[in-house]
């Protein structure tokens, strides 16, 4: 059996009232795959308040510094394939052939935006004015919640984390109850290549606890709401004003 904490301002903490749960494989009730501790609004906002601390950093670091990060962090997980696809199936219930597959895309979502990076700029304008240049400079919002579902565990929170992260957000996110291994993996990974302390926040916990101080808490900036797959460009921009 894993056992995971939440992971605020770079650290492995529980749950501030000790509380856990735990989560027991889709094709053997018997077997528990991994226990969690049961956050609530105490913690939720613990990890946004980590979060605000993070940004002012982190959103002052180039985009292809950052890029570089997420580029890492990719390879990672492709080291790490095979057992994170195992402990997919074991927790959520896909093939392991499917499970192997969504974390090559979770590993190809943060290839792809680590190589994004480097386009991460503004547009000139002509001016009425000779001698006069107008152009624009997209700027990161501040701290962004993430609140994902539990049908795609790594790839949903890989294609909403690794735009907000790119483009200078901090990040706080509540996986889904049913599967959340694969979002602490996804932080783990990111831990490993270097991501800077509290720029990435995860939090485990019910919608009506942990996710209502998200929803509610008035240092977020933006809670995305779409859940299907989004274009990597539009997503890219979205995060961006």
């Amino acid at each position: 059996m894993h056992s995971y904490s939440n992971f605020i301002g770079g650290e492995w903490v529980g749950a501030k009232s000790g509380s856990t749960c735990g989560t027991t494989n889709p094709a053997d009730a018997r077997e528990i795959v991994a226990a969690y501790p049961s956050s609530d609004r105490a913690d939720a906002a613990a990890a946004i308040d980590a979060a605000r601390q993070a940004f002012p950093a982190w959103s002052a670091m180039t985009s292809v510094a950052r890029g570089r990060i997420l580029s890492k962090a990719s390879q990672i997980l492709e080291s790490r394939k095979a057992e994170l696809a195992e402990l997919l199936t074991r927790e959520e219930g896909k093939t392991l052939a499917e499970s192997t597959g969504e974390v090559q895309r979770a590993s190809d979502i943060f290839r792809f935006f680590g190589g994004l990076s480097y386009t991460l700029g503004g547009q000139t304008l002509p001016h009425d004015l000779p001698g006069n240049l107008l152009y624009t400079r997209r700027e990161p919002l501040g701290v962004v919640a993430l609140i994902t579902p539990w049908n795609f565990p790594i790839a949903i929170p890989a294609w909403k984390m690794a735009p907000a992260l790119v483009a200078g957000n901090a990040v706080v996110i509540k996986p889904a109850s049913q599967a959340p291994a694969m979002t602490l993996e996804l932080a783990r990974a990111l831990a490993e290549a270097g991501l800077p302390k509290g720029a990435l926040n995860v939090v485990i916990g019910e919608g009506r606890s942990a996710g209502a101080e998200l929803a509610s808490n008035p240092a977020i900036s933006l809670i995305p709401w779409r859940n299907e797959t989004p274009s990597f460009p539009a997503s890219a921009w979205t995060f961006f004003q």
